[in-house]
């Protein structure tokens, strides 16, 4: 028979073991929890990233495609420039002090080339006649300057032909002639004080 000493003994022991696989079953639970929250933040990172792929997908598409209806008509728009060309040099080499058939001709084509700018601007093309304006050289190509004291520096003094834009991009620039010389433009003069500024410096 067992002493009681021996029974606590073996009580001791079994009480330990249970605790020991108590404890490894809690360890292994633990294991498995990380494990299962590095692929949950692994599964997060993942889609926030497809997500934020979407996005700029979804943004650069609505780009193209306002781009496409914006620009789409640029190609047609510059061959059509040059029918409107042709009907502008009809039209000046048929005076306006015609007459008889002549003037009807002139009446003719001067209605047809405001059809068609019509018809232009309606998609989209501008024409730029810039005259009197600051030269810009991002719409104005320069083919000549003309000495003028009475009309300030760098300012277009005449178009020799106009210029066309469709949306925000030049089809084709503005031909002019600038003047040089003259007094230099004034300064801009300065605005109110700010005083979000005067804090910043």
């Amino acid at each position: 028979m067992m002493s009681d000493d021996q029974n606590r003994e073996t009580e001791a022991e079994a009480v330990e073991a249970e605790e020991a696989v108590a404890g490894e079953e809690v360890g292994a639970e633990q294991a498995e929890l990380e494990k299962l929250r590095a692929e949950n933040a692994d599964l997060k990172d993942r889609y926030l990233r497809l997500a934020a792929e979407m996005e700029n997908l979804r943004r650069r598409t609505t780009r193209d495609v306002h781009d496409a209806r914006s620009y789409s008509i640029a190609g047609f728009a510059r061959d059509m420039l040059q029918v409107s060309d042709n009907l502008r040099r009809a039209l000046d080499a048929v005076s306006e002090q015609a007459e008889g058939e002549l003037k009807t001709f002139h009446e003719g084509v001067e209605l047809t080339e405001r059809t068609m700018l019509g018809a232009l601007e309606k998609h989209g093309v501008k024409q730029i006649n810039p005259k009197g304006e600051k030269f810009d050289p991002n719409f104005h190509q320069a083919m000549f300057e003309v000495p003028n004291p009475d009309v300030p520096n760098n300012t277009v003094f005449e178009v020799v032909q106009p210029g066309f834009v469709i949306g925000e991009r030049v089809l084709r620039p503005a031909m002019v002639g600038v003047a040089k010389g003259g007094p230099k433009e004034p300064a801009a003069e300065p605005g109110p004080p700010n005083p979000q500024a005067e804090k910043d410096a």
